[in-house]
């Protein structure tokens, strides 16, 4: 049944005509062209994320509610272990600390894992029907922002226990969102055709997020990094964990959310987002292109 609707939509939104995989554009070409197809499916695009959300609700007992539900189970266990069995009482009002990291970090993974999937799920579709692959993988990392939204009723709930760390400053929150979800496209994009070829990224990619998460200031922050005594010596790892993108998005999370250890919220670095959003606006731009040359041969391939 849905898989009918979405062949209706599709055949619906198909341009007149697609280039051939003997042609080679140039990568502005290829860039016009992507965001063409974007620009002009917008119908599409919303189709699939409304029907990824219902599929969502339906294949679980408690639906969409565990966008609630997971969060706050993560942020339990790791409540647990660092002050519990790690004896890491130093942060205050920790749960807040550490949910303000997962939120965000949820987002991006399951946006990235359901990209990855996203073309390869759709083998049939791509094999009878003519229309921009790009779509999906963009729908994939939109379906996330809904997932998002839901994340922050427990956000929300979570502050009213700490309310000496309530401020207007978390009306940034959507302004680093945004910065994250371009940054995600470029992923998204990448993993989703690269996957094409090599299945086994689907499987690579669970490991890397997982290395990337731990490598993120997430259960820390990069005030405590600068503390400890391996900065000091090795000074080039500060360097690295301050360009790692997740650095400057969960510090800015955070410094909206919950502050710091020692006061309370703050503006975040406002220059390091914008530089993150201008080397995001690249490298979607390098994504696309990327996607676009490889686009006519996705239905051979699967």
């Amino acid at each position: 049944m849905r898989a009918s609707a979405l062949v209706r939509v599709t055949q619906r939104e198909a341009p007149e005509g697609f280039r051939s995989d003997a042609e080679s554009p140039g990568p502005l070409a290829l860039l016009r062209e992507g965001l063409a197809d974007i620009a002009s499916r917008r119908p599409l695009i919303r189709y699939l994320v409304e029907a990824d959300m219902k599929k969502r609700g339906a294949d679980t007992a408690l639906g969409n509610l565990w966008w609630v539900l997971d969060p706050l189970l993560q942020m339990v266990v790791y409540v647990v272990f660092v002050t519990i069995l790690t004896r890491g009482r130093s942060i205050p009002d920790y749960p807040l600390f550490i949910f303000g990291a997962i939120l965000p970090w949820k987002w991006f993974n399951t946006a990235v894992i359901d990209a990855t999937r996203s073309l390869i799920d759709a083998d049939r579709l791509i094999k009878r029907v003519q229309f921009p692959k790009i779509v999906l993988p963009l729908a994939a990392t939109t379906a996330g922002v809904t997932g998002f939204a839901f994340g922050l009723i427990p956000l929300a709930v979570i502050m009213l226990f700490y309310p000496d760390r309530i401020s207007p400053l978390i009306a940034f929150i959507p302004l680093i969102a945004l910065v994250q979800f371009v940054f995600t496209v470029g992923v998204a994009l990448l993993v989703a055709a690269g996957n094409v070829f090599f299945r086994d990224l689907g499987n690579v990619a669970g490991h890397v997020l997982r290395l990337w998460w731990f490598l993120s200031p997430g259960l820390y922050s990069l005030a405590v990094l600068d503390e400890s005594g391996v900065v000091a010596h090795h000074p080039f790892l500060r360097t690295l964990a301050g360009a790692n993108p997740f650095a400057i998005l969960l510090e800015a999370y955070r410094s909206v959310i919950y502050g710091s250890t020692s006061g309370p919220p703050h503006v975040p670095d406002l220059a390091s987002l914008a530089l993150l959003m201008v080397a995001s606006l690249v490298f979607v731009a390098g994504s696309i292109i990327a996607f676009k040359r490889l686009e006519p041969t996705f239905a051979k391939v699967l």
